[in-house]
């Protein structure tokens, strides 16, 4: 019975990491259920600065990866051995696995991305920081538009 419920465990635990970590295509190109039939501000203007970032989304991800390393490595754990030992192995197990899933999840929260300067048409300069897309590199001079929902933007080529 212990070993279905490990089983079970393990699974669950293993979804919630792989689902904390994928997420739908990010990119300005990109759209969710959520962005259709929403009406948005649109914006057009030119690049001004195009630089590479880092979005470091690791702090969200760290929480989900911590646990479920440390459930993993607690139940493996308390099958080495057999009383006192399989209890310290458990603990054993679940501090290397907690340590071991935070760092996994943070290397996978790290994506590319680029912060760009933007002068509208109107005059202001804004900057919006976005995943970057392979295929779609922007220069400076290049014009693009600026689609505007609420606190969110997108970048997309003109």
């Amino acid at each position: 019975m212990f070993k279905n419920i490990s089983m079970a465990m393990i699974a669950v635990f293993s979804f919630m990491v792989m689902s904390g970590c994928s997420s739908p295509n990010p990119y300005g190109d990109a759209y969710g259920s959520g962005d259709t039939r929403s009406i948005q501000q649109v914006y057009y203007g030119t690049v001004v600065k195009a630089e590479p970032v880092t979005i470091d989304a690791s702090d969200q991800t760290n929480v989900i990866g911590t646990i479920a390393g440390a459930a993993i490595g607690g139940i493996l754990g308390s099958k080495v051995g057999g009383g006192s030992g399989s209890d310290i192995a458990a603990i054993g197990g679940g501090l290397l696995g907690g340590y071991a899933g935070s760092e996994a999840a943070g290397a996978a929260g790290k994506r590319n991305g680029v912060n760009l300067t933007l002068k509208l048409e109107d005059g202001q300069t804004i900057a919006i920081v976005q995943e970057a897309n392979p295929n779609m590199i922007f220069q400076p001079g290049q014009a693009v538009q600026v689609n505007v929902d609420g606190s969110t933007a997108r970048v997309v080529p003109r």
